[in-house]
């Protein structure tokens, strides 16, 4: 387990980390916005959920095979980005529909949530980070290293989404008040379209294929 100096010192720099605004962040304010207050907590939830899978995974090591391997990580970036490009664009051809329905909508907020998880286990940044930051606070000589894995990455999920609700709060609370009239329903739809699209492009673009070492 590790001691308190250590997991402070993680959850310091976590929070730091935390609180500059990500592709998570942008896709969190993107739903708040066409949700409201609500959907951008669901977001939140989906959010969080995937990042517990990059935990479990780094805590067995394959966060490492991912960051390793050329290929597979080159196909995940761009199944992720190709995954988001396709919510944009349904977002920009798709008529407008009215605040009730993309607010109160039960089948709504599923898909909103169940889309959180889906686009950040296609993050391979969000795997790349549990590779290369986490490992900085891990000490074998303190126990077991994939439990210790998970307790900071546990801490990391708090961390994140508390920072996350306060976006989703406050984006929803702005979204309903400029976005509420019909008139404006149809530029908030090509508003988050269009956010979904960039951050498709910047996972795309954005990730670097790991090298791999000589042998």
């Amino acid at each position: 387990m590790p001691d308190a100096a250590t997991l402070g010192l993680f959850a310091l720099a976590a929070l730091a980390l935390l609180l500059i605004p990500g592709p998570a962040v942008l896709f969190i304010v993107a739903r708040s916005v066409e949700h409201g207050r609500r959907g951008g907590l669901v977001s939140v939830l989906g959010i969080h959920t995937g990042t517990l899978v990059h935990v479990a995974a780094a805590a067995v090591g394959l966060s490492a095979i991912l960051v390793r391997s050329a290929a597979l990580f080159t196909t995940v970036k761009l199944v992720g980005a190709a995954y988001l490009i396709a919510l944009g664009v349904r977002r920009l051809v798709r008529p407008a529909r009215s605040s009730e329905e993309t607010t109160t909508s039960d089948s709504a907020l599923r898909r909103v949530y169940w889309q959180g998880v889906v686009v950040n286990v296609l993050n391979p940044k969000t795997a790349l980070f549990f590779f290369a930051f986490l490992p900085q606070f891990v000490h074998p000589e303190r126990g077991h290293v994939g439990l210790q894995v998970l307790v900071l990455g546990a801490t990391f999920v708090v961390l994140g989404a508390m920072s996350d609700s306060t976006y989703a709060l406050l984006a929803g609370t702005i979204g309903v008040r400029i976005f509420r009239r019909p008139s404006a329903v149809l530029m908030r739809e090509r508003m988050s379209g269009g956010v979904y699209v960039a951050l498709g492009l910047a996972t795309a673009l954005g990730a670097h294929t790991p090298r791999r070492r000589a042998a």
